[in-house]
């Protein structure tokens, strides 16, 4: 990190102000995670993870699926740009870290994009139930044990019960939700070397930046009728700010003080979060078969053995 003396004379003045307003920030930001349990943040995070997505999908017929994730990324990014300074993040890092964020943001921008792609086609319990398959998977190819296979095999059997014959048939649908489920493992994954790289909040932003340009193409187009609503604008913002901030913010504070194993059986909350999310913002009502699914899949998540750090 940089210090004061590094600071050219001619910029001296402006940048003691930017270091002391950061170091203002990144202390109380510091005092508010550590006041509270990881755990406070987790839970969190696993209200404002589908919840975001759940509005999100009610703005969809007005501003389009990859629309949507362009405007949850864009928020994001405009967001964390001011207060990480995405750019000096970089500059200071080495090539390892660099190649680590450029890598994390890749995910979070495909990662959103097929969230919102599959959630356009399918009800998100099933989604959310998908999200997680992998995490379990990825934990019997690391921790080979019959318990990891067992666990596999029960939130496979409930993943089935929740795609039942009317979304088997889409086809599509389900790529888009299992490509989020493998990007999610990556996130998890590549989230937890972001968190105890010593980046803090600083290499989401950076990440965030990232996945930014990786969207932009992608879905400016279908966000232009935002820009000429303020309300539906002022709606879109609200979702990137309960889909990409709080969320990952909480989740970065969770991941750096929690160890994988441990993060990785708090999961089994979210495909119970996403159900009762469904229920209460989209009207998605689950059969007894269904609930009997994300009763499974919880189990499996809960129930497998990820391997410690």
């Amino acid at each position: 990190m940089k210090t004061q003396t590094q600071i050219p004379t001619a910029n001296r003045a402006t940048g003691d102000t930017d270091a002391r307003s950061a170091l203002a920030g990144t202390a109380i930001l510091a005092r508010t995670a550590n006041a509270l349990p990881p755990h406070v943040w987790f839970c969190v995070s696993a209200v404002f993870h589908y919840l975001g997505p759940a509005f999100a999908v009610l703005l969809f017929a007005q501003v389009g699926v990859l629309g949507m994730a362009w405007l949850r990324i864009a928020t994001a990014a405009v967001i964390f740009a001011p207060l990480t300074r995405p750019w000096r993040v970089f500059a200071r890092a080495d090539r390892a870290q660099r190649l680590l964020l450029l890598a994390f943001g890749a995910c979070l921008a495909v990662m959103n994009c097929s969230f919102y792609l599959a959630l356009d086609r399918l009800p998100i319990s099933l989604v959310g139930a998908i999200e997680f398959v992998g995490t379990i998977a990825v934990a019997l190819v690391g921790l080979r044990s019959r318990r990891n296979l067992a666990a596999l095999a029960v939130a496979v059997v409930g993943t089935l019960l929740l795609i039942d014959v009317k979304w088997s048939s889409d086809a599509i649908g389900l790529f888009w939700a299992f490509l989020n489920g493998a990007l999610f493992v990556g996130y998890i994954v590549i989230g937890h070397r972001v968190a105890r790289a010593g980046f803090g909040i600083a290499g989401l932003g950076a990440a965030m930046a990232v996945a930014f340009l990786v969207v932009l193409p992608i879905g400016f187009r279908e966000a232009l009728p935002a820009f000429s609503s303020p309300q539906l604008l002022a709606a879109a913002i609200g979702v990137g700010v309960c889909s990409s901030v709080i969320p990952y913010i909480c989740d970065q504070l969770a991941m750096a003080r929690l160890p994988r194993a441990s993060f990785a059986l708090m999961l089994s909350l979210l495909p119970l979060t996403a159900t009762l999310i469904g229920v209460i913002v989209l009207r998605q009502i689950p059969s007894v078969t269904d609930c009997i699914g994300v009763a499974l899949v919880i189990a499996g998540v809960a129930f497998h053995k990820p391997a410690q750090e």
